[in-house]
């Protein structure tokens, strides 16, 4: 779709919009694809590390492709604008390719992985949780037990509340930074990325501490997962409802969305995670409910902004802003502690069937 954007563009509105749509239809399936690819080949006690690592990777790709987006429009062939899309839709053919000849559902179905390969990633994931290729075949997905699971739904409030504060600060700080902190054209880019710079070595960092306080004798994946999700949203909001009160000192302004970015370095990850916690076999669909939260608050957190800041952009207007994002921390917290688990839940398990056919195929693909 990106290399077919420059010369829509040039053609009209229409096919313009009708190849966003697709594009972002796309990109709908990438999220829930790879965390179910995670559930197949990620070890149990790494998962938050590992889950952290591929958000991280989100992050890293926006502020690589924004700088190098700006270079190219200086600088870039076919009249500067149009290579951005000729050149990040060749890297996403020549990834595509790379992706198609090297990635597997699983362990149990590579063609080029080794007798003990596969008897490392059945020891390790075959017994905590079998999600293997099979299992997803034979087991259709739990729709009404989905819909009906009050943890799903704390879950799909959580993921609201968490980016409707994260869009906000990625869509809409750019705004803030010049409206309010005065920040000239130059300066903007520079300081609206820092919060999402942070993000980066941060959602690993925190990834990993989640799976040192969750391993055997310490606290419980549960408590961590509602630990990590409270402190996460009190971050932000406390953050991000103090913002608006640092007067002239613009550095205190930035340090603190750069602590409320430190707060969903904590969520995203954690959240995303819950969802191998709850059911592995499941994880893309219930990704694909969390995104859909994602987007639904990314609609009308750009609405809200839209509505407050339309006819002055100042201080008060933006701490309206603020503080809906800060009362939905709220929110989003007190409904997961109370109502969300890391537990596994009973549909999120394979049928007495799907395990036997596991072990059947596990065993004869151990013995070629």
């Amino acid at each position: 779709m990106s290399l077919l954007t420059p010369i829509a563009a040039r053609t009209h509105i229409g096919i313009l919009v009708f190849l966003r749509i697709l594009a972002g239809i796309g990109q709908g399936t990438l999220f829930p694809s790879v965390q179910q690819l995670i559930a197949h080949w990620a070890q149990p006690k790494y998962i938050s590390t590992i889950v952290s690592i591929t958000i991280s990777g989100v992050n890293g790709g926006g502020v690589v492709g924004l700088l190098l987006s700006g270079f190219l429009c200086d600088y870039g062939f076919a009249g500067g604008w149009p290579s951005v899309f000729y050149v990040f839709g060749m890297i996403g053919c020549i990834w595509s390719v790379a992706w198609f000849l090297l990635c597997y559902n699983s362990p149990f179905t590579h063609p080029f992985i080794s007798k003990t390969e596969r008897q490392f990633w059945e020891a390790e994931i075959g017994a905590a949780h079998p999600v293997d290729s099979a299992a997803v075949d034979r087991s259709p997905t739990p729709c009404g037990k989905i819909i009906t699971s009050v943890p799903v739904w704390a879950l799909f409030v959580a993921c609201f509340a968490n980016a409707w504060g994260l869009l906000t600060m990625q869509t809409c700080i750019p705004l803030f930074v010049h409206d309010v902190l005065g920040y000239n054209m130059s300066q903007n880019g520079i300081v609206s990325a820092l919060p999402f710079l942070i993000l980066i070595p941060l959602n690993p960092l925190c990834g990993y501490l989640s799976d040192w306080l969750r391993s055997p004798g310490r606290l419980s994946t549960n408590f961590v997962r509602k630990a990590f999700v409270v402190v996460g949203f009190a971050i932000t909001g406390v953050s991000l409802s103090l913002v608006t009160y640092t007067g002239c000192y613009r550095v205190l302004a930035v340090l603190l969305l750069c602590m409320a970015a430190t707060g969903a370095s904590m969520l995203f990850p954690t959240l995303m995670v819950t969802v191998h916690d709850m059911a592995p076999l499941h994880a893309g669909t219930l990704v694909g409910i969390m995104i859909t939260a994602g987007c639904l608050a990314g609609i009308g957190s750009t609405l809200v902004v839209g509505e407050v800041t339309e006819q002055n952009s100042t201080r008060e207007q933006w701490r309206i802003v603020f503080f809906i994002s800060a009362a939905l921390c709220v929110v989003g917290a007190l409904v997961f502690v109370v109502f969300g688990t890391a537990e596994r839940q009973s549909w999120g398990e394979a049928n007495a069937d799907d395990r036997e056919t596991i072990i059947t195929q596990q065993t004869t693909n151990g013995n070629q």
